[in-house]
């Protein structure tokens, strides 16, 4: 089985430059245009690779991508729980330009790396991990040949740090996330992961967001 794991596309307080977390956040016009990119994508798989099934975190930004994607498909959407995104409790709605202003000592101990630590009112990088990997698992053994799932850079990043380890995922150089020490994902981007095994065959694809541009963000 292959998944094809998406990052929803740009949504409003990405452009802003906030920690969404949890949040309920929608697309902005740049997330629209990337997340049609990939239902273009995903239309346009050989009969031998095409999807089954379209998956997605509950949260709006990632829902809204999965509606466009599973709409060129003709198919259903549906909801895993688990793959929400880190629940970033004090941190969020806060642009990431503050917070070592608004919050130092507990940015402070985020930074400082531990798997354990829990953002106020949040979650733990350790739990985001244990979450995610769950939830791919689980999806792991649907009866289907190719699935699509829609989740987070923080979510995604922390499960495949589990399920391959960190040395496998790096595949190319770009600047850390905050969730984690893996390359960030870009809103739109490409990740295949191949069960058993599991075996990542692909990390970060953006090939297919050549055309979309950020206009009228």
């Amino acid at each position: 089985m292959r998944q094809v794991l998406v990052r929803h596309g740009e949504s409003v307080s990405n452009a802003e430059g906030r920690v969404q977390g949890q949040a309920e956040v929608p697309l902005s016009a740049l997330g629209e245009r990337q997340a049609a990119a990939v239902a273009r994508w995903a239309a346009g798989l050989p009969a031998d690779g095409a999807v089954d099934e379209v998956w997605s975190s509950p949260l709006r930004r990632a829902r809204q991508t999965a509606d466009v994607i599973a709409e060129a498909l003709g198919l259903p959407v549906s909801v895993e729980e688990r793959l929400a995104e880190l629940h970033a409790g004090i941190f969020e709605g806060h642009l990431w330009a503050d917070l070592a202003v608004r919050f130092p000592a507990e940015v402070a101990a985020w930074q400082a790396g531990d798997p354990d630590y829990v953002i106020p009112g949040g979650e733990s990088r350790r739990a985001l991990a244990a979450r995610g990997r769950r939830a791919l698992e689980s999806l792991a053994l649907r009866p289907a040949r190719t699935i699509l799932v829609v989740a987070h850079g923080g979510l995604l990043t922390a499960a495949l740090g589990s399920l391959v380890g960190e040395a496998d995922a790096l595949l190319a150089a770009a600047a850390t996330r905050p969730f984690t020490r893996l390359p960030a994902l870009a809103n739109g981007s490409l990740t295949l992961l191949r069960w058993p095994g599991p075996r990542l065959e692909a990390f970060n694809d953006t090939a297919h967001l050549a055309a979309v541009t950020p206009r009228d963000r």
